[in-house]
């Protein structure tokens, strides 16, 4: 029908990816120092091979042009000698022939030529060694009349190929036969060709062995860190040695490694040791929220005092319990807004926040500035600080009449109270998780308000801090990295109530 696919269009694909060969299916990736093995052997199998050949064929053209012009350049000799002056056999046979300066010496003195001569009939007057064949071209020759015709031809005497030369001597005297060995330099190339093939051999298992040593050295810290990895990923962050020797790019990645396996680590322990906090610190409200709704049963029992206590805790610890709960996504989260960071005066930071303090405990709150910087980061997460710096000092001075101070110097910020201070063995800790002075056991709080001040400030390249103030009361603050002047030197106050 038109408009409609085939369904069976797809199924050659389909048989071919079933039908896939067992041996394919089953193959596994080869290592990785095997691959470097195997590229070093066969990179130096091809160089050695490609370089065998190219010496092979340049040593033995040599070779072969060098004993040719020596041969052509000893007939060459032969031929001017009998056209110079008339020569006979005898010249080059016997002892006439012998001596240092006769013509035969000047043909083999420097080589490895032998000498036949012929008689002018074309019988061997002297045979040379070994004895040469006398064709129907050299008996011509030896009988023709002028001196310096010549034949040259291959004469092949057992195993042996020899190039063979016929000069003749000219009015009718005879012929000179010269022959040079060729299977000798044949067999000299043979002998070369084998010691080349042995040495290209030999140099492919020194590579292969070169190239799996090499390649041992190269991936050994690869194959490390990657067991490494495979550890962390079946047993998750633990203690495990990653290499970081070296400064070339192995050791930078097992470096990176080894710091992202911290990070991960001490991201573990935080996510255990926070909800182990949660945990004990969701208890409390929680046991007291069911203690509270097991006396709703009897609500119409309780006189209306009881009532209305009842109904102001249960009230009171729903807020707690999600104020705790606010706060702790908020930790987990890691204070991560969308906001993007940009340029922010911590002066304005400070009157956002004081006036949302103010309405929100009544309390007067003063906010100073002093030589007011310019720093980069994120303003709800600031003005978070601030705010919760503010309503620790308000929540553990519920009855105060003096002003909460808020003092910017710089990239600085104080909140200076005049409650019951912090005792010299908590001022450690009162930045922690969940951490509670026994002083402030029995106020509400979940203890997370001035951790996520010191998460802030971390975040903003900078630390929180906790001191007594002089006369009575607490400092509690965070300094944040400044980029630039907030603007003039000088002292701004404003006030609330």
């Amino acid at each position: 029908m038109p408009g409609r696919r085939d369904p069976s269009a797809r199924l050659p694909a389909a048989r071919w990816a079933v039908r896939r060969p067992a041996w394919l299916r089953a193959r596994k990736p080869a290592s990785l120092r095997t691959s470097f093995a195997l590229a070093f052997a066969v990179g130096a199998a091809g160089v050695t091979v490609l370089v065998g050949l190219l010496s092979y064929d340049s040593a033995a053209r040599l070779v072969r042009l060098d004993e040719k012009s020596v041969f052509t350049g000893v007939v060459r000799d032969l031929r001017a000698q009998v056209r110079e002056r008339p020569h006979t056999p005898a010249d080059y046979t016997g002892g006439r022939g012998r001596g240092a300066d006769g013509p035969r010496d000047e043909l083999t003195g420097a080589t490895r030529t032998d000498v036949q001569v012929l008689a002018a009939d074309g019988r061997i007057a002297e045979a040379g060694h070994p004895a040469l064949p006398v064709g129907d071209r050299a008996r011509h020759l030896a009988a023709g009349r002028k001196a310096g015709d010549w034949e040259e031809r291959v004469a092949v005497l057992g195993d042996t190929e020899y190039h063979v030369a016929t000069v003749a001597l000219g009015g009718g005297r005879g012929a000179v036969q010269v022959a040079q060995e060729f299977s000798g330099t044949e067999d000299l190339l043979a002998a070369l060709q084998q010691r080349t093939v042995l040495l290209a051999a030999g140099v492919v298992a020194l590579a292969g062995a070169v190239g799996w040593w090499l390649a041992c050295r190269i991936t050994g810290r690869l194959v490390r860190l990657t067991a490494a990895a495979e550890q962390v990923a079946a047993h998750g962050p633990t203690d495990v040695a990653v290499p970081v020797a070296g400064r070339d790019e192995v050791a930078r990645l097992g470096r990176a490694f080894d710091d992202m396996l911290g990070r991960l680590t001490t991201a573990v322990r935080d996510q255990q040791r926070l909800v182990q906090d949660a945990g004990h610190e969701l208890r409390t409200p929680l046991t007291s929220l069911r203690t509270n709704i097991s006396l709703l049963r009897r609500f119409d029992e309780l006189p209306p005092d009881a009532r209305e206590e009842l109904l102001a805790d249960l009230a009171g610890e729903a807020r707690e319990l999600t104020d705790l709960v606010n706060e702790l996504v908020d930790l987990a989260a890691g204070q991560r807004d969308d906001d993007p960071p940009s340029d922010v005066r911590l002066a304005e930071v400070a009157e956002r926040a004081a006036a949302s303090a103010r309405r929100r405990t009544g309390r007067e709150i003063t906010v100073r500035s002093d030589r007011p910087a310019l720093v980069e980061g994120r303003p709800a997460a600031l003005h978070r600080a601030v705010g919760n710096l503010l309503e620790n000092a308000a929540k553990f001075d519920p009855e105060g009449t003096a002003p909460i101070e808020v003092v910017v110097t710089g990239p600085r910020v104080e909140v200076l109270d005049r409650g019951p201070g912090i005792a010299d063995s908590d001022l450690p800790y009162v930045f922690d998780r969940f951490y509670r002075a026994p002083a402030a056991r029995g106020l509400p709080g979940s203890g997370l308000g001035l951790a996520i001040v010191r998460e802030i400030a971390t975040a903003h390249g900078g630390r929180a801090h906790a001191a007594t103030r002089p006369g009575g009361g607490a400092r509690l603050g965070f300094t944040v990295r400044a980029t630039g002047p907030d603007g003039p030197d000088g002292t701004e106050e404003t006030a609330g109530g």
